[in-house]
């Protein structure tokens, strides 16, 4: 086995680790930031199936975009009934 290999099958169980941990948190923030650890190792995935377009684009708006969208509506949330 060479070394993409190894690489590729790290990249894996990161992703399915990763996976687990996010279904399995208890804590919100915490879920939100294994999201986006998860999306910056899918990245890594698409580079490494040389689809270095599709991994820009999982940097951007899954790893950047989602991750502060995520933690600002947290941060805004409100709680259910309350009146403005």
């Amino acid at each position: 086995m060479d070394l993409m290999n190894y690489i590729e099958i790290v990249t894996s169980l990161l992703l399915i680790v990763l996976g687990i941990l996010i279904v399995m948190s208890k804590s919100i923030v915490k879920t939100i930031i294994y999201l986006s650890a998860l999306s910056m190792i899918a990245a890594l995935a698409y580079v490494l199936l040389k689809a270095p377009d599709v991994a820009l684009t999982e940097i951007v708006i899954g790893s950047g975009l989602i991750t502060f969208l995520f933690l600002f509506t947290y941060k805004n949330r409100k709680k259910v009934g309350d009146q403005e």
